[in-house]
């Protein structure tokens, strides 16, 4: 089943009066690109993540933010700072008896330096929190890839028209070229002749043998197999429960190749133009191909 590399998820978790929320963002990439946004306190775990993340994805380029709220019943995340405290009270007291004040120093003055207050350091995760983490990034994932899913199965639908549209064009082209070697083999035949006034300087025989061989060249039909076969295998990748990205990219190559050859064994300008178009359609996939899994 194809999958497009674009996508949102976002999943919540509560219990016990902790929240995590998760936010994955995913564009296409060549390979599985991974950015964590993570609390300071969980940066030992970033290669745990990652590695959740590859148990759900092959490629694509994403931004993970994980949030953690602790319900600590509104209480500041902030300490004093015992030691400056102390150190700034005698300071100001120095202060105060060197220019003999004689007010007194007050919690006022203290609580102009900020030094007196300090953020409380974040606690090692637990093993609930951690599994609480999880259990959001794992369904994050899960809705990150349901909206893959579902985008890249308008793009397969998209992808197979294109694919019928070209089996139509080859099977119009071979046509075309069967109804013209006859006749290329009766001007090859006519031109010969012009050239040569005695019939009998040369073998007849090997002559028409000649032109068999010129106009057995001219033959697309081995192509026209081989471009088949690759829009049947293109099909089949798209039904199949696998990332496919990188084996349509491949069949791609080998349709433009055989499109390229036709083209140069095939002179004539109807088949020409039609060669252009699938050309052009064949772009078009490899564009989309682009933002598939």
């Amino acid at each position: 089943m194809v999958a497009s590399m674009t996508g949102f998820g976002r999943a919540e978790v509560s219990r016990d009066g902790i929240n995590i929320s998760v936010e994955v963002r995913s564009v296409n990439s060549r390979y599985l690109d991974i950015t964590l946004r993570l609390p300071r306190n969980y940066s030992q775990r970033e290669k745990e993540l990652k590695d959740i993340v590859r148990s759900y994805l092959n490629r694509g380029n994403l931004n993970i933010t994980v949030k953690i709220n602790r319900d600590s019943n509104d209480a500041i995340p902030l300490k004093v700072n015992r030691s400056a405290a102390k150190s700034y009270y005698k300071l100001l007291n120095d202060i105060r008896k060197s220019v003999k004040i004689r007010g007194q120093v007050g919690l006022e003055h203290l609580l102009t330096f900020s030094e007196v207050f300090e953020p409380v350091e974040e606690k090692e995760t637990d093993e609930f929190e951690w599994k609480l983490v999880q259990e959001a990034v794992g369904q994050s994932l899960e809705n990150l890839n349901q909206m893959r899913i579902q985008e890249g199965s308008e793009l397969a639908k998209d992808l197979e028209k294109r694919i019928l549209w070209m089996e139509k064009t080859l099977d119009e082209i071979e046509k075309l070229s069967k109804e013209r070697i006859p006749e290329e083999r009766k001007n090859l035949h006519d031109r010969i002749s012009q050239l040569i006034e005695d019939k009998f300087v040369i073998d007849q025989n090997r002559l028409e043998l000649e032109i068999a061989l010129i106009a057995d060249k001219l033959d697309i039909t081995e192509e026209c197999v081989r471009y088949r076969s690759h829009n049947k295998f293109f099909l089949e990748a798209l039904k199949k429960n696998e990332a496919a990205g990188r084996k349509l990219n491949f069949l791609v190559q080998e349709m433009n190749r055989e499109a390229n050859t036709i083209s140069s064994k095939s002179n004539d300008a109807g088949i020409a133009h039609m060669i252009i178009g699938l050309k052009e359609e064949i772009e078009k996939i490899r564009e989309q191909l682009q933002n598939i899994e």
